[in-house]
């Protein structure tokens, strides 16, 4: 009876909250849950008859977990924080609107892991990387790396561990697991002439020498192994071979599972996508999908909200790609390049807490192939001053650079210098982001991301 009422108020703050026209209704009712009853997260889990899955990771949890959604959808019906929330408000949330659910699906950051994970006792947990990221917030990797080692360890034994082995970090947490599947990337057409100077786990997890890549596909994801000790990349379970990337529209590969191999297509760009879609894919099959239900939810996929998303903007369009620490920024510097550098940029720089407030992991990110076709850089966000500096180190003339701190002045202002037909490509940091779309909504270009999450 305490947890109905609980239940009932928390979701009428929520209503109230969506009334008042704010997303707080995707995080409220959560809050109050888990502020007045700590144990309802575990309890409310408990209820749903085919368990939970987590999905976690500094980079690629939301496509992910939205792949998840996508593939096995049509078969159970899913408590899942779509919305992106996913801290333990997010999470009690999704929880608290579930009625009737059969499975949870979770997003979870990475910092929230071990909590959430060890509230709600998932039957499954997808890892798909540890990157550097808010080091004023998360602290260094080891750092949460032992952290989820910790929480890795306290599953129960029969839970399903689904990790990236192309990360040296993850195939350590996962070292021991019974219930363990492994994926990578089987393709070296696809990998880096050379390892990325901001790559972060390049060193032997048991020795400490640096590992020999013969294959280094993003950041430090590659085909790695120690010269001195021999530790290596394990065999992979799931793996994407013969990728195919098809500029800033789709990707495909054969993707190679113990149930067989099958063509897979995804209708979004680059190389990071893949390991997304390889990470939904692997754990897709632990949760009991077949291979016609991953190539079938992955084909009709659409990009979540602020990742790789088009709005239209009257005859012209604008492309947000998020970007957040140095590894994904550089994919999608390389994914750019790939499909031909756009010649007019905004990119929007935030130092909020959600963004971390140290800013200096611009300096990491690899601009500067960018620079050569640059005719006009649109710099914006609160911490605009600075990116301008760092384009200017890059190489790039400050003629061509326009300084517009306000996001709603550069975002009309590279609208309007778009030619018609055109597209105005967009980077922002995850609260420049949410500022943009809240922008677009009220100008009636798309609907809040809060409307979409609870629809």
């Amino acid at each position: 009876m305490r947890l109905r009422v609980e239940i009932a108020l928390a979701r009428a703050a929520g209503s109230l909250s969506r009334l008042a026209g704010r997303g707080g209704g995707t995080t409220i009712p959560g809050k109050i849950l888990a502020t007045v009853d700590p144990a309802a997260l575990g309890t409310l889990a408990g209820r749903l008859p085919l368990g939970s899955a987590i999905v976690s990771a500094t980079n690629g949890k939301t496509t992910t977990a939205a792949m998840v959604a996508e593939i096995v959808g049509d078969r159970v019906k899913l408590a899942h924080n779509r919305a992106g929330a996913n801290l333990v408000s997010g999470v009690a949330s999704a929880l608290l609107y579930s009625d009737g659910a059969e499975l949870g699906l979770f997003e979870v950051d990475e910092g929230a892991f071990p909590d959430i994970a060890g509230r709600i006792r998932p039957q499954a947990v997808c890892l798909g990387n540890l990157f550097r990221d808010q080091l004023d917030r998360y602290g260094e990797l080891e750092h949460i790396a032992e952290r989820w080692r910790t929480a890795v360890a306290d599953l129960d034994p029969a839970a399903w561990t689904v990790v990236n082995a192309d990360d040296p970090l993850l195939t350590d947490i996962a070292r021991g697991r019974t219930e363990a599947l492994r994926f990578g990337i089987d393709d070296p057409s696809v990998a880096r002439e050379r390892l990325s100077h901001a790559a972060d786990s390049k060193y032997c997890r048991t020795c400490g020498a640096p590992y020999d890549y013969a294959a280094s596909y993003v950041g430090h994801l590659g085909d790695y192994r120690c010269p001195n000790c021999h530790e290596a990349r394990p065999p992979l379970d799931v793996a994407a071979k013969a990728i195919a990337l098809a500029g800033l529209e789709s990707s495909s590969f054969d993707l190679v599972t113990p149930e067989g191999t099958r063509r897979v297509s995804v209708p979004l760009p680059g190389l990071y996508n893949v390991y997304n879609a390889l990470a939904a894919a692997s754990l897709s099959l632990v949760l009991g999908a077949g291979l016609d239900d991953i190539e079938a939810g992955l084909g009709r996929f659409r990009a979540a909200f602020g990742r790789f998303e088009r709005i239209t903007a009257g005859d012209r369009t604008v492309l947000l790609l998020l970007i957040k620490n140095p590894a994904g920024a550089n994919e999608v510097v390389r994914t750019l390049v790939d499909a031909g550098a756009p010649g007019r940029l905004l990119i929007a720089l935030n130092d909020d807490i959600a963004d971390g407030r140290d800013v200096s992991w611009i300096w990491d990110v690899d601009f500067e192939p960018l620079i050569g076709s640059l005719q006009e850089l649109v710099a914006t966000g609160a911490r605009a001053q600075e990116l301008a500096l760092r384009f200017k180190y890059g190489g790039l003339d400050p003629a061509r650079i326009t300084l517009l701190p306000d996001l709603s002045e550069a975002l009309s202002y590279g609208v309007e210098s778009t030619p018609a037909g055109g597209e105005l490509v967009v980077l922002p940091t995850y609260t420049a982001m949410l500022a943009l779309r809240e922008i677009a909504s009220d100008q009636g270009l798309v609907r809040p991301y809060w409307e979409e999450a609870v629809a």
